[in-house]
């Protein structure tokens, strides 16, 4: 191969530099490096070391020799290059192989699924018009990268029952690291302490700087390399591209080449997009009916018509420094409201109700699919008995009798576990409040901000009180300010909440790596949860409901004026609210996803991209990637959620809000893939039967989205009010919605006003929005029948819409079967097969025996040669 046997005697490196140099020189000219096998070009590299050797660093050095000495102990092969041959000259390379005989003990102890006869179960028959599909098609070499077989679980004593062709390429180069990890996670790195041990702890003492498989090629072309399978080319060329947004995902290629647990993510992100596209098209239409029906908006008209709104003279929006104001200035926010406050809106959040029932039982469903045809019916088990953390295992120093192994296994006391809980739960609170904290300061400066901007506007005339330079309303300037500092105050939360979280979560020392997900996921999401909506929220259900009344308002900590809602009324500011936050996270979410890892890959492989391909090692190439972090699928996650509850929470207030969220998604998948293909250092694959604990959130934000829409609909938009003046207090016979607007309006004598609050005189009646008797009934300022009738009017709405919607959803969840029935009988078809061909496998290998037993040595040494050979 060319390699120079100076290199193999690092004591004589000082003497013979030179040597080592033209050897290297001409090593490198021989043999191009951009390859996936060791210097032999027979054995593949499954998992890369790195470190540097440092000058005061002899325990790291003691640490990584005991470390790859039992890493040899069990049966890994290693080969290191030197620092000399790296680009920097300062970083070893440590490259691990996988023989048979550990690849086979390791499956056999992981219970890894591998095929043992071909799938003989025929397809479906072609769907009609399928052909119409043809350009969204992807090659069927890309679809399906392997033949369909059916599969059981590896058994190191049944060699001969599986379908093994070849040893080297049985395993896919994924199964080949995940078992790599498994060995690299539990092996000791000391001797005198065998408890410390594990490739992490090394990774975060410094030991080794980092540890991953190696990609099988560049992301833009081939390997030149004829046995390498080239399959990250594939995934970039026909997935990881904007140009094929509008294709299938390969999620074969991608859960062969990354492993299950991505390949899920993919699958439900894939889904999720798809479904969204109906939410989307039916939002659309009902915005286009609100503009269809824009010129039936009488209530609008009125308002915009000087004869009447012009002649109304409304009440200050804030104590002493507000001036009176006509309403026919809010003419343009009334026309803005109409278009998501119609009665189409009532039908949109219905649907969405039913919509995102429909959504969560078709995927149970396609992951059914997904759990049969990717090896993932038991996968459950197998997790939680066999895949403990290293952390826990070491960390855990009592052990006890597993009553179903009935071996010692470490566990955690009962009392250290609630005690850990307990800190855990108290500290999530403490940061949850924290949060409300801030958004009362945040409601405590839109307060006084807008006292102070209408402070500015005092002097100016009555029909142009709002005006800042013709141009920027002082309800306008507050919400822009407000929203940007509560988007800051998000971003700064999220940031350190984030460690915290998964500090506490660490402390409680969860059992699996599934334990550990969950865990985290309930903390950041609750605090994900109450951060991102509380601002929805209090727009929605507290804004402008607690104000009071001219003369006897309610105030903030006995200072501030209650917060009333903009003249167009507040849905279409909880409207301005939730596109400002969702689309806000939403690009800065992909600005963090896209550009950060691509400006550091840039900027850490600068000095490499002039050197020829073959000089750039595949390790080193992939060494200057992004490392993908354990929790990097659960980031993925969290914001696709965030968003879900974004699109169905509120969605009654922006029927268009699918169809941003679509628009974001199509982007999404092909960002993600390319972050994946072309950013990354390839992660460890992994398993996952499901999306984990996200599907019970997904369950609990669509039961509590049918009830907050609900919610908005009767008391956030103006439908319910409207319907009540149409049909039971109009007073013409044809039922219109004409003198709605002084219908809704109730007057006050500004004389009423207490000095300290009044503004300058202005004209007088003043009215405000509210159903009051007037000054000089004998019930002035209490309410009148028609609110009560209102009020019970939009409790009995919420009651009927929450019931119709409920019992849709149960009934459709009733009716979807949650495994399609061609899943369930090729699972039966497969167990059955199992059975049966164990059972002809061992009476076929009991006949065997007897018939030696007869012409040949006893059974008991034919038993003892058995045993040999199966160790």
């Amino acid at each position: 191969t060319g390699i120079c046997p100076c290199m193999k005697h690092s004591t004589y490196r000082s003497q013979l530099d030179f040597q080592i140099n033209v050897c290297v020189q001409a090593d490198k000219q021989q043999q191009s490096k951009d390859s996936v096998y060791f210097r032999d070009g027979v054995r593949r590299i499954d998992f890369i070391l790195s470190y540097i050797d440092d000058k005061d660093g002899e325990k790291k050095q003691d640490r990584r020799k005991e470390f790859e000495a039992n890493l040899q102990k069990i049966g890994l092969e290693l080969e290191t290059e030197d620092k000399s041959e790296s680009e920097d000259g300062r970083t070893y390379f440590l490259k691990i192989h996988v023989p048979w005989e550990v690849l086979a003990t390791y499956a056999d102890v992981l219970k890894i699924k591998v095929p043992f006869k071909a799938n003989d179960i025929p397809d479906k028959k072609d769907v009609p018009l399928s052909w119409l599909c043809t350009p969204y098609r992807l090659p069927e070499h890309v679809m399906q990268p392997e033949p369909d077989y059916f599969t059981a679980t590896f058994d190191k004593s049944k060699i001969d029952f599986f379908l093994i062709e070849d040893k080297e390429t049985f395993f896919p180069p994924s199964t080949r690291s995940r078992i790599v990890y498994y060995i690299l996670s539990r092996c000791s790195y000391s001797k005198e302490d065998k408890d410390k041990k594990g490739i992490k702890r090394l990774l975060n003492n410094g030991t080794y700087v980092a540890a991953f498989p190696l990609h099988d090629c560049r992301y833009w072309t081939k390997s030149i390399d004829a046995n390498c399978e080239s399959e990250r080319y594939a995934l970039y060329k026909y997935w990881a591209r904007f140009s094929s947004f509008y294709k299938e995902q390969p999620l074969n290629l991608v859960r062969k080449y990354y492993g299950e647990k991505i390949g899920i993510y993919f699958a439900w992100l894939g889904f999720y997009t798809e479904m969204l596209s109906y939410a989307a098209v039916v939002g659309l239409l009902c915005f286009i009916y609100g503009l269809a029906t824009f010129d039936e908006n009488v209530w609008s008209k009125e308002i915009c018509n000087e004869t009447i709104g012009g002649q109304i003279i409304m009440c200050p929006l804030c104590d002493k420094k507000c001036g009176y104001w006509k309403l026919s200035t809010t003419c343009s926010s009334s026309w803005q409201s109409y278009l998501f406050d119609n009665t189409a809106t009532l039908f949109f959040a219905i649907f969405m109700g039913i919509w995102v029932t429909l959504f969560l039982e078709f995927w149970k469903r396609r992951q059914a699919r997904l759990e049969y045809e990717w090896d993932l019916v038991d996968m459950e088990e197998e997790q939680q008995q066999m895949q403990l953390r290293p952390e826990y295992e070491i960390k855990c120093t009592h052990r006890r009798l597993n009553q179903v192994t009935q071996e010692m296994e470490p566990y955690l006391p009962l009392t250290s576990k609630c005690a850990r809980s307990v800190l855990s739960g108290a500290t999530v609170l403490f940061w949850i409040s924290l949060i409300f904290a801030c958004i009362i300061a945040v409601i405590v400066y839109r307060l006084a901000v807008f006292a102070a901007f209408a402070g500015i506007m005092k002097d100016s005339p009555t029909n142009n009180m709002d005006l800042i330079g013709n141009l920027i309303t002082p309800q306008f300037a507050t919400s822009v300010t407000a929203s940007c500092l509560n988007f800051i105050i998000i971003m700064v939360l999220n940031f350190l909440y984030e460690h915290v979280a998964i500090k506490i979560t660490d402390m409680e020392v969860p059992r699996t790596h599934v334990e550990y997900e969950n865990k985290l996921t309930v903390k950041m999401f609750l605090f994900q949860f109450v951060n991102y909506y509380s601002s929805c929220f209090y727009v929605a259900f507290f804004k402008g409901k607690f104000v009071g009344y001219p003369g006897d308002y309610s105030y903030m900590f006995g200072k501030w004026r209650n917060e009333e809602c903009e003249p167009g009324g507040c849905l279409i500011e909880l409207t301005t609210q939730l596109v400002i936050v969702m689309v806000g996270k939403q690009v800065w979410g992909n600005i963090q996803e896209a550009l950060v890892p691509w400006l550091r890959n840039w900027w850490v492989s600068r000095s490499a991209r002039s050197h020829p391909e073959s000089l750039y090692s595949r390790w080193e190439q992939d060494h200057d990637l992004q490392s993908f972090s354990q929790l990097g699928l659960f980031y993925e996650y969290l914001e696709m959620v965030i968003q879900f509850g974004f699109i169905t929470l509120f969605v009654a207030s922006f029927p268009l809000a699918p169809l941003l969220a679509l628009m974001n998604n199509i982007l999404e998948v092909r960002v993600d893939a390319w972050k994946f293909t072309t950013q990354f250092r390839r992660p460890v694959a992994a398993k996952a039967h499901s999306i984990g604990v996200w599907d019970e959130i997904l369950n609990m934000i669509a039961v509590f989205s049918v009830v907050t829409n609900a919610f908005i609909v009767a008391f956030t938009s103006d439908m319910i009010p409207r319907l009540v003046y149409k049909y039971a207090y109009h007073l013409d016979t044809e039922s219109t919605m004409e003198g709605y607007i002084n219908n809704s309006l109730s007057v006050f004598n500004i004389s009423e006003i207490p000095e300290k609050n009044r503004p300058e005189d202005g004209e007088n009646p003043d009215w405000y929005r509210d159903y009051r008797y007037p000054p000089g009934h004998e019930k002035q300022y209490t309410y009148t029948m028609q609110f009560w009738h209102i009020f019970a009017a939009k409790f009995a709405f919420i009651i009927i819409m929450e019931h119709v919607v409920f019992v849709v959803k149960f009934f459709v969840a009733w009716l979807i079967p949650d495994v399609p029935s061609d899943v369930e009988a090729r699972t039966k078809r497969e167990r059955y097969l199992i059975q049966e061909y164990l059972h002809n496998y061992e009476l076929e290998k009991l006949k065997i025996q007897l018939s030696q037993n007869q012409n040949g040595p006893s059974i008991e040494c034919l038993h003892k040669g058995r045993v040999g050979l199966i160790d």
